[in-house]
């Protein structure tokens, strides 16, 4: 349902990755200099509970898909290049990747090291490692993880937050998009017959949105990207779902700090858990795994009869919601368990803080970048899948190549709306550990840390 372009207003939910990036590849495109660009957010810049808002993210082509690979790839370049301005926020200390025996997340490993092998010229760069003595030797920390899998020393990590803040920062510099702090509440909607394309259409248009401070604005383009808040303002039932993930942070002393400098990143595809190098004394043990859910009764968020019936959707719960929120024993229990085995001498070590870190799942881990097939004026900019961030310096031209018809032909079927629904959306890519089907509330009862 592509509308004409160039639109006179367009609005952005959401100031996360996508949103900001699509705002910066607005404002470089000749066909959109005179569209008014307008960015809302939840919250002040930066998002104390976005996604990626953090101490770090892993940025790395080690996809088991080639064509995220290959996007990766180019988004890395961008990182690395020293006249870049991301590159102030990356350290390439590479990736160790790893999976266990037998398990589902070893099919993902050996693709992705067929895939950078490809994808990187020199042999030094990426080299089998081939048992576990072979990974703790890499890995260079007493410890490590998995059974068999690769370093790829072209990769790194990123401090995160640096990096929003140098994209908000060029976004600012245009000049050319407004920035408001407000809560949407909901999209505005018309079922007027619209004739302003070659095909008239009787779908109901999106006009705007709506935000809890009862004020409104009017848009011929919205774009969602309110990340794993999308799902409770569209109804995304069976194509996309909110899912929290386990971040546990322990402080260092100066000299260790500096001991773990040179560590690679360690990630196990089996289990999903993972270390990245620390910063300023700050060491966070993580999870990328399936999740836990946080079903919440609301009304279908649709302009349609049925929207007042109630139906179960997963919203983030975050510290923002409750300022004592700890993760739940079980994720804390696995976090000690990583640490315990990738970095020994750290084992005891209590965390300090925690943070439950919320994904947009899809099911097949796949962004969802396209126009709503229902509501004209509304294009989708979501999806993340916990494997976002490292786009974040090419993700918005491609969105933006989206908006005006033109999706990369390798993303088209990836990135477009999912016919059929799925009953549970379980993101399945081969990138996920641990245990599926987790309730937030569930695990909470079974004992948490205030």
């Amino acid at each position: 349902m592509t509308p004409p372009l160039p639109p006179g207003e367009i609005l952005i939910l959401g100031s996360g990755v996508f949103g900001l990036s699509t705002a910066l590849a607005l404002t470089q495109r000749p066909a959109f200099k005179s569209s008014k660009i307008t960015v809302v957010d939840r919250s002040i810049f930066p998002a104390p509970d976005g996604s990626s808002i953090d101490t770090s993210r892993i940025i790395r082509p080690d996809y088991a898909s080639p064509p995220y690979a290959h996007l990766a790839s180019t988004a890395q370049s961008l990182w690395r290049t020293p006249s870049s301005p991301f590159s102030t926020a990356y350290t390439e200390s590479g990736l160790v990747l790893v999976a266990n025996t037998n398990s589902s997340g070893l099919p993902y490993v050996r693709d992705s090291f067929a895939n950078v092998k490809a994808l990187l010229p020199n042999p030094g760069d990426v080299e089998e490692l081939r048992g576990r003595r072979a990974i703790e030797k890499e890995v260079g920390t007493g410890g490590g993880s998995g059974d068999w899998g690769y370093v790829n020393r072209r990769s790194g990590w990123a401090d995160a937050e640096a990096g929003m803040r140098i994209l908000r920062g060029m976004v600012e510099e245009t000049g050319r998009v407004t920035f408001l702090t407000r809560t949407v509440t909901s999209l505005i909607y018309s079922s007027t017959t619209s004739t302003s394309t070659s095909t008239p259409s009787t779908s109901p248009r999106v006009l705007g949105a709506k935000f809890a401070d009862g004020t409104s604005i009017s848009a011929d383009l919205v774009i969602a990207a309110l990340g794993a808040w999308t799902p409770s303002l569209i109804d995304l039932r069976g194509r996309a779902q909110a899912t929290g993930q386990v971040l546990c942070y322990l402080p260092l002393s100066a000299r260790e700090q500096e001991e773990l400098n040179s560590m690679p990143v360690l990630l196990n595809m089996s289990t999903g858990m993972f270390i990245i190098p620390p910063r300023n004394r700050v060491l966070k043990v993580a999870c990328h795994g399936y999740g836990y859910s946080n079903p919440v009764s609301i009304s279908i968020p649709t302009p349609e009869p049925e929207a007042s019936r109630k139906v179960s959707v997963s919203i983030p719960r975050t510290a923002t919601d409750d300022p004592n929120l700890w993760v739940p024993e079980e994720g804390e229990r696995e976090c000690r368990r990583a640490l315990r085995e990738m970095i020994p001498a750290l084992a005891d070590r209590p965390f300090t803080k925690s943070k439950i870190c919320w994904y947009t799942d899809t099911p097949d881990g796949d962004f969802l970048i396209t126009y709503h097939p229902s509501y004209s004026g509304l294009f989708l900019a979501t999806g993340g899948s916990g494997h976002g961030y490292k786009f974040l310096p090419v993700i918005g031209e491609k969105i933006v190549d989206t908006i005006e018809g033109n999706c990369p032909e390798e993303f088209k079927n990836k990135w477009a709306w999912r016919e059929e629904a799925v009953e549970n959306v379980v993101t399945e890519d081969g990138s996920r550990g641990g245990k599926p089907g987790m309730v937030l509330d569930v695990e909470m009862g079974k004992g948490s840390k205030l």
